[in-house]
């Protein structure tokens, strides 16, 4: 069978969609038994996304094999319950180099190397590259950005040269908002006929319009799309506002998406298959007692607004961690720089049934963390550190338990006399020499977990993999002196003799991972340890509301 490409573009502005569309979609075929696979283009001249900055690009999504990309690539591993790898994701700036590496080698022959059509003949052939590899039926595309802007247009080129090659086997999807503006009060269609507009500029008709708005779409709004974006009103899906991205896929099937997609792709009519990702999802509505999570982050401010996309793998798992248990998750942003400022705000961690340091870099709030993680670990509310936040953990227990009061990470102090967290020798070589790009250690690395320690209960396995992204570690120098002081080192990477795992006895969750345990969990198959640390939040909520409320913290 050959392959079916469905490219999905964005339109009349960012941040509306695209990603969880894609990746409803390759559910929805999945679900019907095809082999359904999904890619992310981004159009930034960054070779990877390893060095954009979190607080404008959002997360960055680590696969299995260790390439850093952009975080819609998660939301792909997430609906469709499998890892995905680096073939699955381009950028500008990995298309030009490829090419341009390919021009210094003679690859060319000796053409004159030109943007049309050598850069979109380059997509193309990744493309299908990433299709073959996946063995897929059906593949999604993602196009970052939105239709107008100058710096996707080579890769709707390069759809669009798809298209023209095999007309019957490429499908495009438009997402595209429609505003209620609260002066005017009635859903504005303007914008998005705008959009298809510049899309049918660059050659390409939609065949799907997907119409995001804060309300469903009514029919004279359906009506007009219709005339003037010449489609089917069938074709023009209402998306509106709902409570979680996993209602997606189920709302897009009421409207019959996959069948209208698969009819326009020739593609053989098959039975949907949903029910466990429906039962998920009306699991998550019959969920209400809460239990208040609180993450303590530094990449949430862009002026006056806080943004969550910097640690969405995170929310994700604490969200799928708290429905597994049987809870609903009320995640709450905190600063860490706030608590620099004003230590009298450590009391308000008393409201919180479990707190989360994240991961991140450079020394801002810093200080922050490790005031909030020895609160924590006094006051026995359960705290998870993921791979800075475990770090943080080690500089805390090492300054307020073992005695090395100075004691810190050589990221922020070269000069500490304990640097208890410390760059790895073949990462100073690499800074030293300013190859940063692409070079920490990344992907999956496994971790060997001891017996009766917190970690293996969860795990239930002597043996797991996981995901890493970090340049600094525990320094082995002072191992021996942190354990005998009490911390216990519960997963071990033994090849490098690295530690991946720290915890806590007699705590109710303590616990530290060097790696990034929230990038493998899935809606169907919650992380291990989130669902342990739901579990610690879970009885601790328990306590606090069987407590009179006069008496609680």
């Amino acid at each position: 069978m050959k392959t079916k490409y469905i490219f999905v573009v964005g339109g009349v502005m960012s941040g509306i969609g695209k990603g969880v569309t894609a990746s409803s979609i390759a559910l929805i075929f999945q679900s019907r038994g095809f082999k359904a696979t999904a890619m992310k283009i981004d159009p930034y001249i960054n070779v990877d996304a390893g060095t954009m900055n979190p607080i404008e690009h959002g997360e960055v999504f680590v696969t299995e094999d260790g390439l850093e990309c952009d975080q819609d690539v998660g939301n792909y591993e997430r609906f469709l319950g499998r890892p995905l790898h680096a073939i699955n994701y381009m950028t500008t700036g990995s298309v030009y180099q490829s090419v341009i590496e390919r021009e210094r080698n003679l690859g060319y022959a000796g053409k004159c190397v030109q943007v049309v059509p050598h850069i979109p003949e380059e997509v193309i052939s990744r493309i299908r590259a990433a299709a073959k590899h996946d063995k897929a039926d059906v593949m999604m595309i993602e196009i970052g950005g939105t239709v107008g802007e100058y710096e996707n247009l080579l890769f709707l080129e390069a759809a669009r040269m798809m298209h023209l090659e095999e007309p019957e086997s490429v499908a495009f999807v438009m997402v595209s908002y429609l505003p209620i503006p609260a002066k005017v009060g009635e859903m504005k269609t303007k914008p998005t006929q705008h959009a298809v507009r510049a899309l049918n500029s660059a050659g390409i008709q939609p065949d799907i319009i997907i119409a995001r708005s804060e309300e469903p779409m009514d029919a004279p709004r359906k009506r007009k799309l219709s005339v003037f974006c010449n489609l089917q009103e069938q074709d023009i899906i209402s998306a509106p506002d709902i409570e979680t991205i996993y209602d997606v896929p189920i709302n897009f099937e009421k409207d019959s998406l996959g069948d209208r997609l698969s009819q326009k792709l020739s593609l053989p009519k098959r039975k949907r298959d949903l029910e466990e990702w429906k039962a998920f999802a009306s699991h998550v509505k019959r969920v209400h007692d809460p239990i208040r999570i609180g993450v303590v982050g530094k990449y949430f401010a862009t002026g006056t607004f806080s943004l969550s996309d910097s640690y969405i793998s995170v929310i994700e798992a604490l969200k799928h961690g708290a429905w597994a248990v049987g809870r609903k998750p009320v995640i709450e942003w905190l600063s860490a720089e706030d608590f620099e400022k004003d230590p009298e705000k450590l009391k308000e961690l008393d409201s919180y049934d479990g707190i989360v340091i994240p991961g991140g870099f450079g020394k801002r709030g810093v200080e922050g963390k490790i005031a909030v993680i020895a609160y924590a670990r006094k006051k026995e509310i359960p705290i998870f550190g993921l791979c800075l936040g475990l770090q943080m953990m080690v500089i805390e227990f090492a300054r307020h338990v073992a005695g090395m009061r100075d004691a810190n990470t050589t990221e922020v102090d070269a000069h500490t006399t304990h640097p208890v967290i410390d760059v790895m020798p073949e990462q100073a070589v690499l800074i030293q020499e300013h190859h940063m790009g692409g070079s920490m250690r990344l992907g999956n690395y496994p971790c060997t977990l001891a017996e009766n320690s917190i970690a293996g209960r969860a795990y239930n396995a002597p043996k797991v993999l996981e995901r890493h992204r970090h340049r600094y570690e525990l320094n082995n120098t002072f191992r021996d002196k942190l354990i005998a002081k009490g911390l216990v080192c519960s997963g071990m990477n033994k090849e490098r003799d690295l530690v991946e795992i720290i915890e806590l006895k007699n705590h109710p969750f303590f616990l530290g991972t060097q790696f990034h345990p929230e990038l493998s969990s899935r809606p169907l198959a919650p992380h291990p340890l989130f669902v342990a640390f739901a579990k610690a939040a879970r009885k601790r909520s328990d306590a606090r509301m069987s407590t009179p409320k006069k008496n609680r913290a």
